[in-house]
């Protein structure tokens, strides 16, 4: 769901003869909060609202998730990002064969950073999940995740983390965002398409992670 909202929005706004074309990053930013509202509102009843597995690695490492369950739930957001990429695809398809510029349609399906240096990307990316699995950490319910109630505070958090921190690199924080999607890219038959960028892949997947992990880190310390 998060997928289809944010590639979506990504999509309308930077596709060519879309009728939201060129509306801006603020449009993009409120897409991407939907999409996390909509996905946390969803699956909070059913798997704790699992849909990052950064967040899922940050409950794990704060005793508040099972770590035999993680490779499972790894793998059901990853295929949950390459299908939510297919239905963005498939919903601006004539739009993908309109666009010329391979850049604009990567960005579709995955971030990219403004100014590449790999050092201060990873650290935005660390910085901004950092932030979010902190907080998510603070709303989560023992041995569970989220609950429906919490999904308008995690939408807000990553819409101000889209506003304040998402300039230079896109604002992953979420690997299975960036690499389903970017997979999704490099398999469909997308016309005049550019390589997928694989040499950045690795940022919004490490980053994460990493950030993550120092948020579980400082919440067992300090805040459970």
């Amino acid at each position: 769901m998060i997928i289809v909202f944010g590639g979506g929005v990504v999509s309308n706004v930077l596709l060519d003869k879309t009728k939201g074309n060129n509306s801006g990053w603020i449009v993009i930013t409120f897409g991407w909060a939907a999409g996390v509202f909509t996905g946390v509102l969803i699956s909070a009843p059913i798997s704790g609202a699992h849909l990052n597995p950064a967040i899922t690695l940050a409950l794990v490492l704060a005793n508040k998730f099972s770590l035999s369950l993680l490779p499972l739930y790894v793998c059901a957001q990853l295929l949950g990002a390459m299908f939510g990429a297919f239905l963005v695809w498939l919903a601006y398809k004539k739009h993908f064969d309109a666009t010329k510029n391979a850049d604009l349609k990567l960005a579709v399906f995955c971030t990219s950073p403004n100014i590449r240096s790999y050092w201060y990307n990873i650290i935005t990316e660390i910085i901004g999940t950092y932030v979010l699995a902190l907080a998510v950490l603070y709303m989560a319910q023992p041995e569970v995740g989220l609950g429906s109630l919490n999904a308008l505070p995690v939408a807000i958090v990553v819409l101000g983390l889209g506003l304040s921190l998402g300039g230079p690199t896109g604002y992953a924080i979420n690997p299975a965002r960036d690499l389903g999607p970017r997979l999704m890219h490099f398999f469909l038959p997308i016309p005049f398409k550019r390589d997928s960028d694989w040499k950045y892949a690795w940022v919004p997947v490490l980053g994460p992670l990493v950030g993550a992990s120092l948020a579980a880190g400082m919440f067992v310390l300090f805040g459970s």
